[in-house]
This record gives C-alpha cells, sequence and structure tokens, in this order.
C-alpha cells in the first residue's frame, strides 16, 4: 500500500510498540489517529490522540466518530492496545480476567468493527493485530492473558478470509520478548537490554504495510535471537 497522505488508527499509544508505531508511520507520511487512555509526548501536525477505552464500546464509537469527522477514512488499523495479569487458574482474581478481555478481545472487535465498513467503501485497507507468542502456544501462570492472545490468532485468521476479496488485508504479528512495561509486573521475567526493541516491531508493522497490493502477510512471528545475550 501506498502509505503517505493516508490515515492510520493505532491504539494503545502512550508507550512501548504503540508509541513506536506511531513514529513509524508519521516518517512514512501517515497522518496518525492515537487512541488510547493516556497520550504520549509526540508533537507532529500529523499526529492526533483521542482519549480512548478500547474496552469501552461507546467510547470506541465516539472516537470512531470524532476521527473520521476530523480527518476522513482510516486506510489502517493497528490493534496495539492490550495487557496481561499473572496468576494460576484457581488464583486468578475474577475482574483482571474479564479486564484482559475486555481490553485484548472486545477491543479488537469494536476497534475493528467501527473500521471495516470504510475500508470496504474505499477497496483498501489493512487490519495489523500486535498478539504475542502467547497467541501461539501455552504459558504457565498466564493462562487468561494466553487465552485473549489465541482468540486474536483465531479472529485474525477468520476476518483476513472474510475481507480478502474487498482488497483488505489482516496481518497478526506474535511478538516473542520485548523490552516494553509488559513485564513490569510479571514475576518469571523482566524487561531487560536482550529482548527484542518496540521499534523493531514497529519497523515489522511498517514492512507489512508496504506490500504489493496482491501480497498478503498473514502472520510474522519474530523473537529475540539471544534472548540470554
Amino acid at each position: 500500500m501506498e502509505l503517505k497522505g493516508k490515515l492510520a488508527i493505532v491504539t494503545g499509544v502512550s508507550k512501548g510498540i504503540g508509541l513506536e508505531t506511531v513514529k513509524i508511520l508519521l516518517n512514512a507520511g501517515m497522518v496518525v489517529a492515537g487512541w488510547g487512555r493516556t497520550n504520549n509526548s509526540i508533537e507532529d501536525e500529523n499526529y492526533h490522540f483521542f482519549k480512548t477505552d478500547v474496552a469501552d464500546w461507546d467510547n470506541v464509537q465516539a472516537s470512531s466518530k470524532a476521527t473520521r469527522e476530523k480527518l476522513g477514512k482510516a486506510s489502517v488499523l493497528v490493534n496495539n492496545a492490550g495487557f496481561g495479569v499473572q496468576g494460576l487458574i484457581h488464583e486468578m482474581d475474577v475482574n483482571d480476567w474479564k479486564a484482559m478481555f475486555d481490553v485484548n478481545v472486545h477491543g479488537l472487535f469494536y476497534c475493528t468493527k467501527l473500521a471495516v465498513p470504510d475500508m470496504i467503501a474505499m477497496e483498501e485497507g489493512h487490519i495489523v493485530n500486535i498478539s504475542s507468542i502467547a497467541g501461539t502456544n501455552g504459558v504457565e501462570t498466564m493462562s487468561g492473558y494466553v487465552g485473549t492472545k489465541h482468540a486474536v490468532t483465531g479472529i485474525g485468521h477468520s476476518i483476513f478470509k472474510e475481507l480478502r476479496n474487498h482488497g483488505i488485508k489482516v496481518t497478526t504479528i506474535y511478538p516473542g520478548s520485548t523490552n516494553t512495561h509488559f513485564f513490569d509486573k510479571i514475576a518469571f521475567a523482566n524487561a531487560n537490554e536482550h529482548m527484542m526493541r518496540p521499534e523493531d516491531i514497529a519497523q515489522t508493522v511498517l514492512g507489512a504495510l508496504q506490500t504489493h497490493p496482491n501480497y498478503h502477510v498473514v502472520d510474522v512471528e519474530v523473537r529475540p535471537l539471544k534472548p540470554k545475550g
């Protein structure tokens, strides 16, 4: 897709992969609508922040309407917002479990549901879902988070088949350990320099977007080469 001048919506833009994705899409000449509960420090005439809780259907509808009225139709949606809570299945707090599904799964659905009609009308679009290698296997003490990311895998694989004939691509990216704040409350790992950089995940997003119209990157699994240094 030719990206210059087109609109991208990116969720979860305050830090980490979302922040770096905003930066790299701006550098590629896109207009970016950042959706998140918290903004970042980017100051760019082509960056527009819309305070959004993706877990709240009414809030997402309001942000979608405001974005469309101010910036037009989005050609790209990057579903990045997400979080994980660690815990054994029998000790997991019910509210934490529900919150993960509300953000990681329902939020992705809400944003995608509202973006797709405009992409169908334009006969062009690209949805990128930031999943995790937790979307491909089990992880002890992370069953809730893993469950949400397996859901993202299934949704992505299903909707690319629904949307491909409308000229819309759906790509799911499965990062391994990445140096972000995700690990702040995870007991078995700490963010460190041997993990992947969030800007490299953002570069992977850009690479998928820049492909030929008839070239569809469906799944991308990325891992650190030397996770222990």
